[in-house]
């Protein structure tokens, strides 16, 4: 155990026969007690800082700790949310990527379904063309034909149409009769 300015106050020495100057020991004691005073005293001034300072350093460090762990949880979350929106990002392409061929299929498909009918047109056009064009040339025939003529040259009276239609007449009931 270390000595306290009180054990050093109260120590006696043991005279001897040429022994040292006792006010001068006295003296070099009261010193020493006082030098001693001032070191324990700095020395618990001392201790209760360095226990201050070690609390803080201790408060500090776990507040670092702290923001190490919540740096950390950041740097997690940030990733897990660039994760999340890349993956995101990937769906969304995709799916425009699904709707847009479905769209371009589709597009082409009424393309093809277009043109198909377009050719369909086409094929009925046409034959409707010849069609017509031969109605149009027969008629031109039948008007070209020399019937026509021998048409206009007939001129029959009414006298004539009357006496013919008498005669089919006649000519009918004969035919029933008989």
């Amino acid at each position: 155990m270390p000595l306290s300015p009180l054990d050093i106050h109260n120590k006696e020495f043991t005279r001897g026969f040429r022994g040292y100057a006792e006010d001068e020991v006295n003296e070099f004691l009261d010193q020493i007690i006082k030098d001693y005073e001032i070191l324990i005293r700095e020395k618990k001034e001392l201790e209760n800082k360095v226990k201050t300072m070690t609390e803080q350093m201790s408060h500090y460090n776990t507040l670092e700790e702290t923001l190490q762990k919540s740096i950390v949880v950041a740097q997690e979350a940030a990733e897990e949310v660039r994760r999340n929106s890349q993956q995101e990002a990937k769906l969304i392409i995709k799916e425009a990527e699904k709707n847009a061929d479905r769209i371009v299929n589709e597009a082409l498909s009424k393309a093809r379904k277009i043109a198909i009918e377009i050719d369909a047109l086409k094929k009925q056009s046409k034959v409707f063309r010849n069609r017509f064009k031969m109605l149009v040339e027969a008629q031109l025939d039948l008007l070209n034909t020399d019937d026509w003529e021998h048409l206009l040259e007939y001129e029959i009276g009414l006298t004539e149409i009357q006496n013919h239609a008498r005669q089919e007449d006649d000519d009918l009931e004969i035919t029933t009769e008989g």
